[in-house]
């Protein structure tokens, strides 16, 4: 079985739950289907389409706006796993300026590096080593907890994630 992206009543994402949990909210009656994934639910008494998209029928207050968690993961997700050096296959993270020259933990020094270039920069900046970045380190969009959570958006859910941003 596939997930499911739960949207509000105002259409706005909330999560992604695993399909047995869509299932559930359709039959309490708490969420309608808005897209389906092609296959059938089947039970003694009656059958229903599998849930991709599920709206809820009542408003969920949202306290905050949801940010990505910082993870490893995460950063090889918004450097589309690409060394930011070299451009090869990454492996490792490395952070700009080191966090022994006083650099942060945070989205816009930490980045997706191959272990070679982790180990020629070693514990200098990149001006340093003689190395460029290919691209700024950047905090990612409001949405981006999705890609992460998921590894691969399906195309049937990019409608409802651009109607939010």
């Amino acid at each position: 079985m596939r997930s499911a992206l739960v949207l509000n009543a105002t259409f706005e994402p909330l999560s992604i739950v695993p399909a047995r949990r869509a299932i559930c909210l359709v039959l309490s009656d708490k969420a309608e289907i808005i897209e389906e994934d092609g296959t059938q639910i089947r039970a003694e008494t009656f059958v229903m389409p599998g849930p991709l998209v599920i709206r809820l029928r009542y408003v969920v207050k949202v306290p905050y706006h949801r940010r990505t968690a910082m993870s490893r993961r995460a950063i090889f997700a918004r450097d589309n796993h690409r060394c930011q050096y070299c451009g090869a296959h990454a492996d490792s993270i490395d952070h700009v300026m080191p966090r022994s020259r006083g650099g942060m933990h945070v989205w816009e020094n930490v980045t997706a590096a191959c272990r070679g270039c982790n180990l020629k920069k070693r514990d200098r900046t990149p001006q340093e080593a003689g190395m460029a970045l290919a691209n700024q380190p950047h905090t990612p969009r409001e949405l981006a907890w999705v890609a992460v959570s998921v590894g691969r958006v399906p195309e049937e859910w990019k409608q409802y994630l651009a109607f939010a941003s």
